[in-house]
């Protein structure tokens, strides 16, 4: 009988790029976002640090894959949600609310802490904007038929982002439950639109 090892099976770079962005998240939430950098991404993958390096460039470019990571899931759950909902201001809010809280709680209490390391820096900041862009844009048209005046203001959106993360966080250090969360955020959504 032979011993010997089996070869290591070589990973495409899109299923090694979902594998370190897995590790990373668990790296996150076991000893939380400063612990997060590519030299200990590769020691917990078991590969070389030129391969993270490789994927990511640098700890802002990882943290931006994060995000992305975490914001395209979000944005595939409530498109799915949007697209199987009633076409009214209840149903839309409702659904928006259930989502956002609903992709934070999944992707547990290290989103926060990835947030916030995007805002350490101008050019991570930017990434953050540009996907808050995109949702209030998206929010924007989803919600403004259902306005007396047919538009939605930045202000009402930026207020509904803020609730949105504040909420969906508290929810997530356990501060409040998560109906709690989706019900106020519902509401917020809700008189938001109705005061447009």
């Amino acid at each position: 009988m032979s011993s010997d090892p089996q070869p290591r099976r070589r990973l495409s770079r899109e299923d090694r790029q979902q594998q370190l962005l897995e590790m990373a998240w668990r790296l996150v939430r076991e000893e939380g976002t400063e612990a997060l950098t590519l030299g200990r991404l590769a020691e917990l993958a078991g590969i070389s640090k030129p391969v993270v390096y490789d994927h990511f460039g640098t700890r802002p470019g990882l943290l931006a894959a994060l995000y992305q990571c975490y914001d395209e899931r979000q944005t595939a759950v409530m498109d799915a949600a949007l697209a199987a909902c009633e076409p009214t201001l209840e149903s839309s809010a409702a659904v928006l609310a259930n989502c956002y809280v609903d992709c934070v709680l999944t992707q547990g209490r290290e989103i926060p802490g990835v947030i916030a390391a995007l805002a350490s820096s101008p050019e991570l900041e930017q990434i953050k904007r540009e996907y808050e862009a995109v949702f209030m844009e998206k929010c924007r048209a989803l919600l403004a038929p259902f306005s007396a005046s047919g538009a939605i203001g930045v202000a009402g959106l930026r207020a509904m982002i803020g609730a949105a993360e504040a909420l969906s966080h508290a929810a997530a250090n356990a501060e409040i439950s998560a109906g709690q969360a989706q019900r106020e955020l519902f509401e917020t959504i809700k008189a938001m639109v109705l005061r447009s």
